[in-house]
């Protein structure tokens, strides 16, 4: 059975605290006599609804102490539901009290009936609230770009670029090496209205510097020695499109102006062209450097990085994704596995912990190049830890409540990624029951 839900009420009067403590005994009901212990109360319960007297020790006669307790608790918890209930200038109290963030007003002296309904209602509104922060943060729709990921943080990014994609502004992925950038400058081509048009990439930082402008802008024949024929370059190719540059940090100082004049009058000329050419492009560019040190260096043109930074989106690495090691690895695994060793059918149980357990410095490219070799190399049905040439580390203790509940959800969703969802498999991994494991999720906001 589920928890009851907490309650806590602020009142200095002993003989209303009984009287309320008993009135609400569906709730588990936590009282405070003073600003101190309802703010320490908060910080160490949680409530979601609180019942607040304005007229708090050391100033029962008045409602400083009580405001101030508001305040303390909507800094600590915004969406806590705070009741106030004062019988000191109803109101002037009422209007100051909704005006500094309390859900709701209650005059005393108090009916038990109607705050009953107040508090219920209070509740009901918290459980919705709550509900709709769990749900933006859920992955609804298709994979962007094919990205597989259960991590908030990286769906945070990939809405972010859903949101963007229709705004036909350039966009700048700023990522460590192996993390996805293309894939997502894919996802933001189909997602916006130029998806009919072709999708173009480029590496800026694999192709030798006097060939790169060629590469982007085309030339005409006889424009050097070898140009035999008048050849588009790739932002023509890409007209209608979209252009991604990758590592747009390695172009040099010369060409960035060539690619600014793009930017600035949409028209290019090839190289030993005379006639200006119109073309349609959006431009999106990645790099794992610093751009930002790049601009203060002088190494990148402070108004090329503004024409091609309109929305900038970081990227995490694959460590600040908990639990993404572990699916990305099995879809690895059952990718090569069906051409390389059809023998091969998962991950052991060492491996998934040695998954886990890795920084992976250079991210996804780093995990599947491990995974493809280790299916290679792998002679049982699953593929192991020294498979994969790897070793379970040790993760440090912590005691702080905020650092172990952030420490508990990434445990519990790397469980689920290693047990395929499967609740029992996750309970075991954990070391819980099932019933307490389902209260970890409900509570975490980690449910389906």
């Amino acid at each position: 059975m589920n928890a009851p839900r907490k309650l806590l009420i602020v009142e200095d009067d002993l003989g209303l605290q009984r009287q309320l403590r008993w009135a609400y005994d569906g709730y588990e009901v936590l009282v405070a006599a003073d600003r101190a212990s309802a703010v320490d109360m908060v910080r160490a319960e949680e409530p979601a609804v609180v019942t607040l007297d304005l007229g708090l020790p050391p100033d029962p006669d008045g409602t400083s102490e009580g405001f101030a307790a508001l305040a303390e608790i909507l800094s600590l918890k915004p969406e806590t539901k705070v009741i106030v209930a004062s019988g000191h200038g109803a109101r002037e109290s009422a209007l100051q009290a909704i005006a500094d963030g309390a859900w709701d007003f209650y005059q005393k002296p108090i009916d038990i009936d109607a705050l009953g309904h107040i508090v219920a209602r209070a509740f009901h509104v918290h459980d919705l609230e709550a509900e709709n922060r769990r749900l933006a943060l859920r992955d609804t729709g298709p994979a962007l770009g094919g990205l597989i990921t259960a991590a908030p943080e990286m769906i945070k990014v990939m809405r972010t670029v859903e949101r963007v994609a229709p705004a036909d502004v350039s966009v700048m992925l700023l990522g460590a090496s192996g993390t996805g950038k293309e894939l997502l400058a894919r996802g933001l081509h189909d997602a916006s209205r130029r998806s009919g048009g072709a999708f173009v990439a480029i590496n800026c930082a694999a192709i030798p510097e006097t060939l790169l402008e060629s590469e982007l802008f085309g030339h005409e024949r006889g424009a050097f020695t070898g140009a035999v024929k008048t050849t588009e370059g790739k932002i023509e190719q890409a007209a209608g499109g979209t252009l991604f540059l990758d590592e747009i940090g390695d172009v040099p100082l010369a060409l960035q102006v060539k690619l600014l004049r793009f930017l600035q009058e949409r028209v290019i000329e090839r190289i030993g062209g005379r006639r200006p050419i119109a073309v349609d492009t959006r431009i999106v560019c990645a790099t794992h450097r610093d751009i930002d040190a790049m601009v203060a260096a002088g190494a990148f043109r402070e108004d090329l990085y503004y024409r091609l930074a309109e929305i900038v989106v970081r990227i995490p690495s694959l460590a600040g994704r908990p639990g993404d090691a572990a699916l990305l690895a099995r879809h690895f695994v059952t990718r090569y596995a069906a051409t390389m060793n059809p023998a091969v059918s998962g991950l052991s149980s060492d491996a998934r912990a040695a998954i886990d357990a890795h920084d992976w410095p250079g991210n996804v490219r780093e995990l599947e190049n491990r995974v493809k070799r280790a299916v290679i190399m792998a002679d049982g049905k699953s593929v192991t830890a020294a498979d994969l040439d790897l070793a379970a580390g040790e993760d440090g203790a912590v005691n702080l409540r905020a650092a172990r509940e952030a420490a508990d959800r990434q445990a519990i969703r790397h469980a689920l990624a290693r047990a395929d969802g499967n609740i029992s498999q996750t309970a075991r991994l954990l070391g819980v029951s099932r019933p307490t494991l389902y209260d970890l999720l409900k509570s975490y906001g980690l449910h389906d």
